[in-house]
């Protein structure tokens, strides 16, 4: 039998060594291309980690960001940071992820948000997550900003419950150094 187990754990609760395994997990899963503002993006939520032999082998983490679409500012659950260690890949350990995930966004939030890259694609549409066909923006330091290039990997979950988005309309999320989704 093996020892594999998901832990949902809030930042505040995660030890530094902790930190310190999910940041070498995400360096490592990413190669390289994971900076200190990714990581600080991942902060300040949810973390859902799978253990292997008490070792972290997969990672990805919800944060609250505020969105604003149709006139409301929406309270969004936004995915970071998923990952999972190359040699434990295409096992279902980023379905399991999101699986936790998911059910903190569908306790907590009204819609679930994440920007997706290609090969990471195929793991959120086959959970349901859709790329949003409108326009992406950012609520900048100067006002609103479309981000053209955000549009097409930008995807969104409605949980039960929540508020489907207009897909006529724009998504203007909340500013944050580095990159902004």
């Amino acid at each position: 039998m093996s020892d594999t187990y998901v832990r949902l754990v809030h930042t505040g609760q995660l030890g530094p060594e902790d930190l310190a395994a999910v940041r070498a997990l995400l360096d490592g899963a990413f190669e390289g291309d994971f900076g200190d503002e990714d990581f600080e993006h991942a902060l300040g939520g949810m973390h859902a980690l799978v253990y292997e032999e008490g070792e972290p082998v997969a990672h990805g983490s919800v944060v609250q960001r505020r969105v604003l679409h149709g006139g409301r500012a929406l309270r969004a659950g936004y995915v970071e940071a998923v990952a999972v260690r190359a040699d434990r890949r295409r096992r279902g350990l980023g379905g399991e992820v999101m699986a936790a995930l998911e059910t903190v966004i569908g306790r907590a939030y009204v819609l679930g948000a994440l920007s997706a890259s290609e090969a990471g694609a195929a793991l959120y549409t086959g959970r349901g997550w859709r790329p949003y066909p409108g326009r992406i923006g950012v609520l900048g330091p100067d006002g609103p900003v479309r981000l053209a290039e955000e549009e097409g990997s930008t995807f969104v979950w409605t949980p039960p419950g929540g508020i489907p988005p207009d897909p006529a309309g724009r998504l203007d999320f909340d500013w944050r150094d580095g990159d902004v989704l």
